[in-house]
């Protein structure tokens, strides 16, 4: 079942209360697509693959710019100038073998939908709007639980939507939104990030209470976390009259 190096990798996950075998072995049997692999990418990726998710397909179309290291901590400067996705392969590679990586390199589209089909979770990573509603129609064409997330400045919103359960994200962010701000402070994409990824692998392993149903708000600036409830939109052009 598990290798004696994975069962000294995740002692300090068998040390938890309630944390067996079982529940890593749901983490080694999952797969999961994050699109994008920048600041909040790079977070997620690092604390997946070193949780143990067992298959992990990811997809950016961006090399690695000097911009991006205030927040993009899977890069280096040796990195600039290379494809996000090759540099990130190598850490990720490195970090924990027994995670099968699926590395893809293109915008994401009607082309990672392969990859997406046999997921059990997206993971939205992205840096825009457009994109997120991309992603927001094929979690619900799939049936696929995606996992939100933005950042920008200080601030971050997060939720877990699930078709046929939730609101999707048209219903509460239109499509067509203007862009937030590219300003960023970089710790703020490792809040998100790593927040993102705890819920993530509890969702995976089914421990805890997930963000379904719930948008939580941080603002770091003024230190403080809030959750708002949120209902489907009858009236959502994306999902009202699909039957999800």
């Amino acid at each position: 079942m598990f290798t004696e190096d994975e069962i000294k990798r995740y002692q300090r996950h068998f040390n938890i209360n309630g944390w067996g075998e079982e529940t890593q072995l749901k983490l080694k049997n999952a797969s999961v697509f994050v699109a994008g692999a920048g600041g909040l990418g790079s977070v997620v990726l690092y604390y997946l693959v070193s949780a143990g998710v067992g298959k992990i397909s990811f997809c950016d179309s961006d090399v690695v710019d000097i911009s991006n290291l205030n927040r993009q901590i899977l890069y280096g400067t040796e990195d600039i100038g290379k494809d996000k996705v090759t540099s990130a392969t190598a850490r990720l590679s490195a970090l924990n073998k027994s995670v099968e990586l699926l590395p893809v390199k293109g915008i994401i589209g009607d082309d990672s939908i392969e990859y997406i089909a046999d997921c059990d979770l997206i993971i939205d990573c992205v840096d825009n709007f457009e994109t997120r509603h991309v992603l927001n129609r094929i979690s619900l064409e799939k049936k696929k639980p995606m996992l939100h997330a933005g950042v920008t400045e200080y601030y971050c919103q997060l939720t877990l939507l699930i078709p046929g359960e939730t609101p999707c994200l048209g219903c509460f962010i239109p499509d067509g939104a203007p862009p937030s701000g590219k300003g960023i402070i970089g710790a703020m994409a490792g809040i998100a990030g790593s927040i993102e990824a705890m819920e993530a692998i509890k969702f995976l392993s089914g421990v805890g209470e997930s963000l379904a149903g719930r948008l939580l708000f941080i603002d770091m600036k003024n230190l403080s976390f809030s959750t708002m409830n949120i209902k489907k939109n009858p009236g959502c052009k994306i999902c009202s009259g699909t039957g999800v």
